[in-house]
């Protein structure tokens, strides 16, 4: 196989040299299949030159999503140099993200190289696209019956958000992940108990959106090793309970100057604020793009049975749900899918859900924000009003759709979107909506227990 000519023999040697001293044994160079899950062969370091030229083959059509058949040739994992790491509870160890590469090319149906071609088309406008993701999961155990229950009975309030007592119960668990992220420099500027029974969100700094689609993507493999070492099981499915909040993934998204660094979306002085949001007409824009394919993209955002089950107004909470439902935008309001925090220079995506391949839904995100700006629309007044008591006569009247209710429904919107196609390529939208098809007929092949419960003495 033809080698990989990302780097040149003397900036690999200089990277060999540099893990060398810093006391790495091994590598790993970790890639994604199609569900953002990390998959990777581990090199001792001696071999680090060697995958780093191309030397790891992988058989595709043993993962999903990388659209191989079994008599295809290899691909390859290459690391990216720049965003490797020292795994922080395992020194030895080098976690390198990486992208697959094909016959010496960057391939296609590789989600990171998607990330990667959409923000060169940024970077060529004069662009950088900063990311943050707030990660939210729930610490959880397995009974003897592989239910999941919580694992603190006291963890019990109606209203458990932001609760000190459940907070420090949870204490040992927080501190070893907050020491962990903050020992690979992701800066935690916050954490806390979220309103779920044994629900907790961390935030960390934000960063160009390759960065963070990569932390993000290590955060989950490190929440569960955690949770794993103190006999319990950190969870990221949307919606673990149907009676306490889901698992968002919130998208918080701006676009910088790449020059200067300075936020494109924070209104210079002495401009119009067209809405009042404190957000620049760039801005603007960038919202207008995500609601014109706010439909097509949801899929990405919320990609499994499961996240549905999140994006209910209400559902069987006792409240709402805080889940976005609505295709629109507001300010500081969090009843839309879209919505611009009060500091304003930002756009919050709260449609993304915890189970979203990362790299996937950044691509498709900010494609839409740069066709939004590139055409110049407007997304017209925001909603400060609660979008969740509205009727849905009411929200047609005011032209205002819904989110897909189903897999089902997200997957017809995203096929029937031209916009995916023309940003994904065609391989890569037609694998997602294979294995995303096949996901919503396996679920269907299967009888839960409310069916029992509700049919089988019911005739």
């Amino acid at each position: 196989m033809t080698k990989v000519t990302r780097y040149s023999d003397a900036q690999i040697d200089a990277k060999v040299l540099e893990l060398k001293a810093s006391g790495v044994r091994y590598a790993l160079g970790a890639y994604v299949d199609i569900h953002g899950v990390p998959k990777a062969k581990c090199v001792p370091l001696a071999h680090f030159a060697d995958m780093a030229r191309g030397s790891e083959l992988f058989t595709g059509y043993a993962l999903d999503g990388l659209g191989q058949q079994p008599n295809d040739d290899e691909i390859s994992s290459v690391p990216d140099f720049d965003r490797g790491f020292q795994i922080p509870w395992q020194k030895e160890i080098a976690w390198f993200p990486s992208d697959n590469y094909f016959h010496n090319e960057p391939y296609p149906l590789s989600t990171r190289v998607a990330l990667q071609r959409v923000t060169e088309k940024a970077r060529q406008l004069g662009y950088t696209f900063n990311l943050g993701i707030e990660a939210e999961m729930y610490l959880l155990k397995l009974d003897e019956s592989g239910k999941l229950v919580v694992p603190n009975d006291n963890d019990n309030l109606d209203k458990a958000a932001y609760d000190v007592q459940r907070f420090m119960d949870a204490f040992p668990f927080l501190d070893r992940m907050t020491t962990l992220i903050n020992d690979l420099g992701w800066d935690v500027y916050s954490f806390d108990h979220e309103d779920g029974h044994s629900q907790f969100e961390f935030d960390f700094g934000y960063a160009d959106a390759l960065t963070t689609c990569d932390r993000y993507t290590f955060f989950r493999l490190m929440a569960k090793k955690v949770a794993a070492e103190m006999g319990l099981l950190a969870v990221f499915m949307p919606k673990p309970f149907a009676n306490l909040t889901g698992n968002g993934a919130h998208f918080n998204m701006s676009l910088a100057d790449i020059t200067t660094g300075h936020n494109l979306f924070e209104p210079s002085p002495g401009d119009e604020d067209a809405h009042g949001c404190k957000l620049s007409a760039l801005g603007y824009g960038f919202i207008s793009g995500l609601i014109k394919h706010g439909l097509g993209n949801a899929a990405a955002f919320s990609p499994t049975v499961n996240s549905y089950k999140r994006l209910l107004r209400k559902g069987k909470m006792s409240y709402y749900s805080w889940a976005p439902v609505f295709n629109c935008y507001g300010g500081n309001n969090r009843s839309n899918n879209l919505r611009v925090p009060m500091s304003g220079g930002r756009v919050e995506c709260r449609a993304a859900d915890s189970s979203c391949n990362p790299y996937l839904a950044a691509t498709l995100a900010l494609a839409a924000g740069l066709e939004g700006i590139a055409e110049g629309k407007d997304p017209g007044p925001p909603h400060h009003e609660n979008m969740y008591a509205y009727t849905d006569d009411e929200l047609i009247d005011k032209g205002i759709f819904l989110l897909p209710r189903t897999l089902d429904e997200a997957v017809d919107f995203f096929a029937a979107d031209p916009f995916i196609e023309e940003t994904l390529g065609k391989e890569l939208r037609d694998e997602f909506v294979r294995y995303k098809r096949e996901e919503w007929e396996e679920y269907h092949q299967s009888i839960s227990q409310w069916e029992v419960d509700r049919y089988a003495r019911f005739f």
